[in-house]
């Protein structure tokens, strides 16, 4: 395979699936009303979190704040908001909802410290939570039963233990995307990405997608993920994917919040070199990005963008900006356009369903987990498919026996918005068992 394919002016259609019709009726956990005070947060929290009757049910999130590297403090924000409003609600079920969140600094230590911690809590489950040392904090919940329900997908042990429930695919899923759409539309791909255990398996995830294309692997390069310039990587990168006038190349970067870090470099160096091309993935850029980088004069505009989710402008996204706006409209870290806070969203409409499943029962790590595991499938307004958690699931084959949703949606930067590249989501089931990641 050569690799060589003519430049697509217009938006790749990528590989084929089915497309995702979204409701505009507002979500099941988003009938949102007005605020009551309650403490929730990282202190102590009082009440036991099984039992039956007014029982308080403890959940725990967690995500870096504060750090040289990726940051995600919307997404604990969030779920402090959530259980504000749902506990102006009444509770989940009739119960007091106690949020605890914890920061684990992009820290194997902190993640396991924040694990430990839901242990003694209590909690029943921890929800909506970002980190990439699974080997650190998965071994805790697991010794406890606790499941963890939504996290961001950083991690292949995400889509391997039996007490992970995603509610998207994760990074396996964006990849994969992303390589199948631009096989057709770029020469020479360069993937940019952290030097790290998670970093690892990026390449092996777009290579699967660049190759069901018919395309050559990309170039995998390394680099710090804590940098404050990438001048040298940016410059290698632009080297072996624009090489060749008759064939421009694209280059994508993988750096969570140091992907803008990178981009600065990357204009830069390309001043003359426009034909090169950029691509990356929801969560490494925004629309928040983007305004912040020159929008329409940034360096983002035609870049290709794979997120899990509908648009934001999706009207099943209506329960989540009512919920921010009655719970959180003064807290700049909620940004209903975030995909760590929509996951987190999405993880606590999962939530809500399994508890209320439980009626006037016990609710316990125990009861969720096997209301999980033995209920009936999930659904969560239109922006995912219906969830239901096995172990003989289609891409159980290749070492994601967990990951249930491996939709995607194509998005593209034009005239300076973030808006949609083709219609509906894509489902990259097919493309990503023929990945390498072993």
């Amino acid at each position: 395979m050569t690799g060589r394919r003519p430049i697509r002016s217009t938006p790749p259609g990528g590989p084929r699936g089915r497309s995702r019709a979204t409701r505009t009726g507002v979500l099941s956990a988003g009938a949102l009303v007005a605020c009551a005070s309650l403490a929730v947060g990282c202190g102590v929290v009082p009440g036991a979190t099984g039992g039956s009757g007014d029982d308080p049910i403890t959940v725990m999130t967690w995500a870096p704040q504060d750090t040289g590297a990726t940051n995600k403090p919307g997404m604990p924000a969030l779920a402090r908001a959530y259980a504000r409003s749902i506990n102006a609600q009444g509770g989940l079920g009739g119960r007091k909802l106690n949020v605890l969140t914890c920061n684990d600094h992009n820290d194997s230590v902190a993640a396991a410290k924040c694990a430990r911690r839901a242990v003694k809590e209590n909690a029943v489950a921890v929800v909506g939570s970002y980190s990439q040392y699974a080997d650190s904090f998965f071994p805790i919940l697991e010794g406890a039963r606790i499941p963890y329900i939504g996290g961001y997908g950083l991690t292949n042990t995400e889509f391997t233990s039996p007490l992970s429930y995603p509610v998207n695919g994760g990074q396996p899923a964006l990849l994969a995307g992303l390589g199948d759409a631009l096989a057709d539309s770029c020469g020479p791909v360069t993937l940019v990405r952290p030097d790290t255990i998670a970093g690892d398996q990026l390449a092996a995830l777009l290579d699967s997608g660049l190759t069901s294309g018919g395309h050559e692997r990309s170039h995998d390069q390394r680099a710090a993920e804590d940098a404050t310039a990438y001048d040298d990587q940016a410059e290698r990168a632009l080297a072996r994917s624009g090489g060749d006038p008759a064939e421009p190349g694209c280059v994508v970067p993988v750096l969570g919040d140091r992907t803008g870090t990178f981009m600065d470099s990357f204009r830069r160096a390309r001043e003359d070199r426009t034909d090169v091309r950029t691509a990356t993935v929801l969560g490494s850029v925004d629309q928040t990005t983007i305004n912040a980088s020159g929008g329409a004069s940034g360096p983002y505009e035609g870049a290709y963008v794979t997120g899990w989710y509908p648009a934001v402008s999706d009207p099943a996204w209506d329960g989540l900006k009512r919920l921010i706006k009655e719970q959180a409209f003064e807290d700049n870290d909620v940004d209903a356009a975030d995909a760590g806070v929509q996951t987190t969203w999405i993880a606590y409409t999962v939530l809500k369903q399994v508890v209320e499943s439980l009626g006037d029962g016990e609710v316990s790590a125990d009861t969720v987990r096997r209301a999980l595991d033995d209920g009936p499938e999930i659904g969560t307004g239109g922006l995912t498919p219906d969830l239901r958690w096995t172990f003989a699931d289609k891409l159980a084959s290749v070492g994601f026996p967990r990951l249930v949703n491996a939709d995607v949606t194509l998005q593209v930067v034009r005239e300076g918005r973030l808006v949609s590249a083709r219609g509906g989501a894509v489902d990259t089931t097919r493309t990503l068992q023929n990945a390498d990641v072993a």
